[in-house]
């Protein structure tokens, strides 16, 4: 490898293979001191193999990592965290139980003269650097009594308080505010000023383009291109993650609309929402937007019966229903796809095929025995018609990449058949190329006749996704626009009130 002094870390021919299938092959990547450098792919494209290999999580089959120039042969994770590699996960590792000091500074504690953990030092050190981020958060809180955004908050200022070189963001924003987005920009900016190269994974094409210097991109394990952000418009950048070019990213929404098939009169549950009121008729997609805590899961999570409302009414077609369970939602035709879908959307070890059947097993049971040809038929028809990406039916959903978690979760309230579909950020931490399979989807569910409620952080995708738009601000409804009405700033505007 010719090495060259004004990059911190080189890689160049990096493979690596699973039982047989190629995850990276001849992978290349050029990091220079003080850059932000975006690593840009479809799920599956191999950037979170990369990510580990460089990290030491996973040996390469071949290949080299040079970091100020020396080879990293062998390099365990400790080793790297040392040298100055630190990764900040998509998916948070924080020990729920210690406080947010102790996972601020897990293994490398300090001690008092007589060997015990100095507790004192440590909260000081991480109360000084949650003040410096501009995180009100005290640092002996419980890390499990934190929010998804405050955890991931505290995620990184660990990784600041690591002394980093090379900070390894993989997705950093998607479980985070507006607000809290532009405390981490601004804490970027000061990480570049000290010289820390930053590989920033991310699929929210906006952030790329405010934030990285260059793009490098993959696609299917395959290094594909390194361009300056100037050099690299979002179209062509598309097409180069993809292989083809994608001219329309919402489509065309043509069905025609139905009756009303879900009714919301002046539903409220104390501290969460209030007086939310709302029809939705068959083939309409009614999108709900707000910032972060404006209540917008709350409201599905009431109308799937997993939380219950203190008071107001939900009518199914027009018929007055009590919603007391997710049970009694499917019964009543609700289908829920949750923000979280790790958490509340599929069993990670069990098969493609099961989780597809888990919300829809009393179809294909008899007597109480499954029956097994009917569950196989029905998972078939749901892999194919969602073009879920498996080695088999019988592969563990674990193992697949995120879009295609997300199809299997959605396949799987499909499967049930219901006339209303609740999607909550149903394509938060997927590619472009899966979004677009995802609103495809989408579409095709109106045709047939199915309401959708879109829960989105995402503007573009509420505008372009809606048939009328419900905007929520502090548990409040706000405006309920026609698509007409509708922009992003009207939408904002009605959001912050």
């Amino acid at each position: 490898m010719n090495l060259n002094p004004n990059y911190i870390l080189q890689v160049r021919g990096l493979c690596k293979s699973f039982s047989g299938v190629v995850a990276l092959n001849n992978v290349q990547l050029d990091l220079r001191r003080g850059e932000v450098h975006a690593l840009m792919g479809e799920n599956g494209a191999g950037k979170s193999t990369f990510m580990k290999i460089i990290m030491g999580l996973l040996p390469a089959d071949a290949g080299e990592v040079v970091f100020e120039g020396n080879v990293l042969k062998n390099s365990s994770v400790q080793q790297n965290l040392k040298k100055g590699i630190v990764l900040i996960h998509q998916e948070i590792l924080a020990v729920p139980e210690l406080s947010v000091a102790q996972n601020i500074f897990l293994g490398r504690e300090t001690h008092n003269f007589w060997g015990w953990l100095n507790d004192a030092d440590i909260n000081q050190k991480a109360t000084q650097l949650l003040a410096q981020m501009g995180l009100n958060i005290a640092a002996t809180t419980p890390m499990k009594h934190l929010s998804v955004a405050q955890t991931q908050m505290v995620e990184i200022a660990k990784a600041i308080a690591n002394d980093a070189k090379v900070l390894i963001m993989d997705e950093p924003t998607s479980a985070i505010s507006d607000k809290e987005v532009a405390m981490l920009f601004g804490i970027i900016k000061d990480l570049k000023n000290k010289g820390v190269a930053i590989v920033y994974i991310s699929h929210k094409m906006d952030e790329i383009y405010q934030i990285a210097d260059a793009i490098t991109v993959l696609r299917d394990g395959q290094y594909i291109t390194t361009k300056s952000t100037h050099e690299l418009n979002q179209n062509a950048l598309i097409a180069c993650m993809v292989g083809r070019e994608i001219t329309q990213l919402f489509p065309e929404f043509t069905a025609k609309k139905g009756e009303i098939v879900l009714s919301v009169k002046h539903l409220a549950r104390r501290g969460q929402f209030a007086d939310v009121n709302f029809d939705l008729r068959a083939g309409e997609v009614l999108g709900v937007a707000g910032l972060m805590g404006a209540g917008r899961t709350e409201i599905a999570r009431v109308l799937f019966g997993l939380d219950q409302a203190d008071a107001g009414e939900i009518w199914i077609k027009n018929q007055k229903v009590r919603i007391k369970s997710p049970q009694d939602a499917f019964k009543n035709g609700i289908g829920y796809v949750s923000e979280d879908r790790k958490g509340w959307g599929f069993v990670p070890k069990m098969s493609v095929k099961h989780n597809l059947s888990l919300a829809s097993l009393r179809r294909h049971t008899k007597n109480g025995w499954v029956k097994k040809a009917s569950e196989n038929t029905a998972t078939a028809k749901a892999i194919k018609d969602l073009q879920i990406k498996a080695s088999s039916p019988d592969q563990a959903v674990m193992y697949l990449s995120g879009g295609n978690q997300q199809k299997v979760v959605i396949g799987k309230v499909l499967l049930a058949k219901p006339n209303v579909v609740i999607l909550d950020e149903p394509t938060r931490g997927v590619d472009v190329g899966a979004k677009f399979e995802i609103y495809k989807l989408i579409s095709a569910l109106t045709h047939n006749g199915i309401a959708v409620v879109l829960i989105s952080s995402e503007l573009p995708e509420i505008v372009g996704m809606s048939d009328r738009i419900l905007v929520l601000a502090k548990g409040k409804q706000t405006a309920l626009l026609s698509k007409q009405e509708a922009t992003q700033e009207t939408i904002m505007q009605y959001a912050v009130q």
